[in-house]
């Protein structure tokens, strides 16, 4: 800005700046925690209330039409964005469109066909290896039993979550991504840093009866405003007394 000349002999006083988001996030009194078990359970009462008035219908954001093909997604979506899978599974699903394609596919093949979501080359042996294990140990069928996907090739906990409840509406846990790894930290519903650990701390205070949508909830959340760097909090309900974050940006 440009200066201009004193028009009195008083010194030069610079205008106060004034408070930026972060100052005043930092100067303002923190919201009270609850303390009794009673007053958690009626917090996460309205956590829950809030999150079902900001995202009341939304669902799995990979495009799919069975349980196989939203395992395949959910593989390739491990360091990948589901915008990316969504434009890639289309083009494979055409290419192969029953398991027993997938089983006997080349493995380089499929790497190129899956090449931009990143990780091609173990994606399309986890993918070809999941066919093949479905195909003898379960009868060409997704099993809907936890312990018995987890034997699946890169059917890990998470992935075993995704494709049980929006593949099956089965409850078996609490999907737990980068989203809702940051989101349980920032909302103080877990201490946890293992993803393992969050889940179960998860189940612990979310009723199972909320536990698919929960997951659904939270990750639209953090695709949304609570973003990891910046949060835009002015567009986020639960920026009250309910969120406990250290870095709200108002």
């Amino acid at each position: 800005m440009k200066k201009t000349a004193a028009v009195t002999s008083e010194p030069h006083k610079s205008p106060a700046k004034a408070p930026t988001a972060r100052t005043a996030v930092s100067s303002a009194k923190p919201p009270v925690k609850p303390k009794t078990a009673a007053e958690r359970q009626a917090r996460i009462t309205a956590i829950l209330k809030i999150l079902d008035q900001m995202y009341p219908d939304v669902t799995c954001a990979l495009n799919h039409s069975n349980a196989w093909e939203l395992l395949v997604a959910t593989i390739l979506s491990a360091q990948c964005t589901d915008k990316r899978v969504n434009e890639v599974t289309p083009g494979l699903f055409r290419k192969y469109p029953t398991i027993r394609d997938f089983a006997s596919a080349s493995q380089d093949e499929m790497a190129q066909d899956i090449r931009s979501t990143g990780f091609f080359n173990n994606k399309a042996k986890s993918v070809i290896g999941a066919a093949r294990k479905i195909l003898s140990d379960f009868g060409g069928e997704v099993p809907q039993d936890i312990d018995k996907l987890l034997t699946v090739p890169g059917a890990a906990r998470k992935t075993a979550n995704v494709v049980l409840g929006s593949g099956f509406g089965i409850a078996s846990g609490i999907v737990v991504d980068t989203h809702v790894q940051r989101i349980a930290n920032r909302l103080d519903l877990t201490k946890e840093a293992d993803p393992k650990k969050i889940e179960q701390d998860l189940m612990k205070i979310i009723p199972k009866d909320k536990w698919i949508l929960f997951s659904h909830q939270i990750i639209h959340l953090g695709r949304g405003p609570c973003v990891a760097r910046k949060p835009k909090c002015r567009e986020c309900n639960l920026n009250t007394t309910l969120c406990y974050a250290k870095d709200k940006t108002v």
